[in-house]
């Protein structure tokens, strides 16, 4: 739990951008890799497909936010609209 911790507040720290963040993230993968966390190695492999856009992510002050948000926002009520019955809500909220 403490290395799982550990890595878990190592990476939260790389979410604000820096330019020195790219070389972190590769130390962190690496870390990652070595720790005995199945769950966290398949989690390291994932930014690894598209490494380019992790790491401009990490290091660029630049962010889509606010157009996803809206563009979930929309999505949700053209989907709630007209037909918010309590099956389609508890869908929309209850998992699985």
């Amino acid at each position: 739990m403490t290395g799982l911790a550990r890595l878990a507040l190592s990476f939260a720290a790389l979410l604000k951008p820096d330019p020195g963040n790219d070389t972190r993230l590769q130390d962190w993968a690496q870390a990652a890799r070595a720790a005995d966390l199945p769950n966290v190695h398949a989690f390291t492999h994932r930014p690894g497909l598209d490494l380019a856009a992790v790491t401009t992510a990490v290091t660029l002050p630049f962010h889509n936010g606010r157009t996803e948000g809206v563009n979930t926002k929309t999505m949700i009520k053209r989907q709630m609209h007209g037909r918010a019955g309590f099956t389609l809500l508890r869908h929309r909220i209850l998992p699985g």
